[in-house]
């Protein structure tokens, strides 16, 4: 059971084509991951964005079968998540998670061209107890602890933007 949000490490979307989202042209080729909540968090991303929409009921199992409008007429190519860095020369934009960002030398705080929001991320890292302990005196004192301002300073001071605090400001 999830006690608290703690911290997201945010997909982003990468380009060596574009500096800002808003330059993806009209019939740009976007690589996504090929698994199921990955992708449907990719697409999350770039409907967030205005780029796309959604089915209402998509959820986190989105897939392109699900986008209802599509103004950009853009092209999907779905790949392995660890190759997905490795396909910027040959696409547009890239959606990739944080861990195969850093794994490139990417910097999602620099890097990318759109990058999640914590606000309301349902992505995010979570302190979880088995239920019926959630009220556990000892589980609550983590929880707070986690969400500190003095963890939240940590976090991003050690991570630098690739690796995002939830809580605790």
């Amino acid at each position: 059971m999830s006690v608290a949000d703690i911290y997201l490490p945010p997909m982003g979307a990468y380009s060596k084509h574009i500096k800002d989202i808003s330059a993806l042209k009209t019939g740009a080729t976007v690589a996504v991951p090929n698994e199921i909540t990955n992708e449907g968090r990719a697409l999350k991303l770039l409907a967030a964005k205005g780029l796309i929409e959604l089915k209402k009921d998509a959820g986190v199992t989105a897939s392109p079968a699900d986008i209802t409008a599509n103004p950009k007429k853009l092209t999907f190519k779905e790949l392995e998540p660890a190759q997905l860095p490795r396909s910027l020369d040959d696409v547009d934009l890239a959606v990739i998670n944080s861990n195969y960002a850093l794994d490139a030398g990417l910097d999602p705080a620099k890097d990318s061209v759109l990058l999640e929001s914590v606000k309301g991320n349902e992505y995010a890292n979570v302190l979880a107890a088995k239920k019926g302990n959630e009220d556990d005196p000892r589980v609550k004192k983590l929880a707070k602890l986690l969400t500190s301002p003095e963890v939240r300073k940590f976090i991003q001071e050690k991570y630098k933007g690739s690796v995002l605090p939830v809580t605790g400001g």
